[in-house]
């Protein structure tokens, strides 16, 4: 029971880390990793899924909710937007392989609901990059 749990906080940190809430996945994933306590193909899976989650929220704030960024309560300042876009504008729909990305991967992933990017490419792309990253991550420890 207490490895269930160990895997599901390890999914809860990577949801929240890739929405606008302040987590470290990566530091939890490497910690669970380096103690040699679980399996390591869980451990991807677990973090990914859970990030990926994380960036469909993104996506849908952005699909569905950006006719409120100008109110007070909305979670995502509009110049990570404008930032976000502006990569999003450069690259284009490739751009989501760097989701992972702090700083710019949120907005990135909002930017793509808020251009209407058809959500199965979104997650491809998107799950391609965080996984890619979360791999580089267990195979360096």
């Amino acid at each position: 029971m207490p490895e269930i749990a160990a895997y599901g906080g390890l999914f809860l940190t990577a949801f929240l880390a890739a929405t606008i809430f302040p987590a470290q996945s990566e530091i939890l994933l490497v910690g669970m990793h380096a103690s040699g306590n679980y399996d390591h193909l869980a451990l991807l899976l677990f973090a990914t899924v859970g990030n990926v989650l994380g960036s469909v929220v993104n996506w849908a704030l952005g699909r569905y909710l950006m006719h409120f960024q100008d109110r007070r309560w909305f979670p995502v300042p509009a110049t990570m937007v404008a930032r976000a876009t502006g990569w999003y504008q450069r690259f284009g729909v490739w751009s989501l392989l760097l989701a992972w990305m702090p700083v710019i991967g949120d907005p990135l992933t909002l930017v793509a609901g808020i251009l209407r990017v058809d959500i199965r490419l979104f997650l491809l792309l998107v799950t391609a990059g965080k996984a890619a990253r979360y791999a580089v991550l267990v195979l360096a420890v």
